[in-house]
């Protein structure tokens, strides 16, 4: 069966199945496994040492993969300038630049006459707006149950992404609680164009830079293993529970704030369990999908079942 969907068509891409950002994680060696399996795979431009170094991770990948892929800016989570890095992506001809948790507006000026896709994820119908008058080719709608950083107002993706679809033209891209095919197609039936998936494909053969502890604990763990944690700081986002989540709700709950708390929610703490799998000083993003996942399949396995599933439900409906 055919997945040609205008988000599909926009990115040049077989299926309409985008891989999240992934602090620390996206590299080349995920990103194109996962273009190479018909979807759009990203590397994360902020959490690499500087622009060189992304400008490296660029051509590797182009190496690994001739289609389509993405690099995306963590703008607002890393407290970083991101000009220069985005001048190596603009050089290096990237096709898809995406936008995450910041206002997009520096990254739109400074791509202007650039020939891109952009991409923004948004939490909230506003948001949604407010990317298309600047300028979106489509907006990635992340609804309460994603992992990592979330919007302010707990909306589940059952709501957002049929509030989103009816208050933007531009194509919707469904983020949050989806790891299979069946995600795929409840998002398409909500009026969603394509799916980002962030947490299921960490467990992947492909994410190599993810310990297998991580990886594991995805697949062990259930839909309720997970907290949200930086609320009172006004920057939501959801993790694995564990004994430092655990000492982060402890200290909001106190009214720590931002001093006590810095050391605890940094780049440095989320390796610390990401890398080595340290979950005493460390912490992880996840979403309650991890409920959802049972295996730690490759990209390609992932997608092809994925499409699979969906298929079925397809032929299902058309009965």
């Amino acid at each position: 069966m055919e997945w040609e969907t205008r988000v599909a068509k926009l990115l040049g891409i077989k299926y309409p199945i985008i891989q999240g950002g992934l602090a620390y994680l996206a590299y080349a060696e995920l990103a194109s496994a996962v273009s190479n399996a018909g979807g759009l795979g990203q590397i994360t431009a902020m959490s690499l040492p500087g622009p060189e170094a992304l400008r490296e991770e660029i051509r590797k990948l182009k190496k690994m993969t001739d289609k389509p892929f993405g690099v995306n800016f963590a703008i607002g989570q890393h407290g970083r300038p991101f000009s220069h890095f985005l001048d190596v992506a603009i050089e290096e001809e990237v096709p898809v630049i995406s936008m995450t948790g910041g206002n997009p507006s520096p990254i739109f000026d400074q791509l202007k006459g650039i020939n891109v896709k952009k991409l923004v994820l948004v939490a909230a119908k506003r948001q949604a707006e407010k990317a298309e008058e600047l300028g979106a080719d489509a907006v990635m709608a992340v609804g309460h149950e994603g992992g990592g950083h979330l919007g302010k107002h707990d909306i589940g993706t059952m709501v957002l992404i049929p509030s989103v679809a009816d208050a933007v033209s531009i194509p919707v891209i469904a983020s949050g609680g989806i790891g299979d095919g069946r995600g795929l197609m409840a998002a398409l039936s909500l009026g969603a164009e394509g799916i980002e998936m962030g947490t299921r494909f960490i467990a992947t053969k492909e994410c190599v830079h993810a310990n297998d502890k991580y990886k594991n604990t995805l697949v062990k763990g259930t839909e309720s293993d997970t907290v949200v944690i930086k609320k009172t700081l006004g920057s939501p986002a959801r993790a694995i529970a564990g004994a430092l989540t655990e000492r982060i709700l402890q200290i909001e709950k106190a009214e720590g704030g931002y001093e006590a708390l810095k050391e605890l929610i940094g780049g440095d703490a989320n390796k610390k369990f990401i890398y080595e799998g340290d979950d005493e000083k460390g912490f992880a993003w996840a979403g309650q999908v991890m409920g959802l996942i049972k295996d730690v399949p490759s990209a390609g396995e992932l997608i092809e079942t994925m499409i699979k599933e969906a298929d079925e439900i397809r032929k299902k409906w058309s009965k």
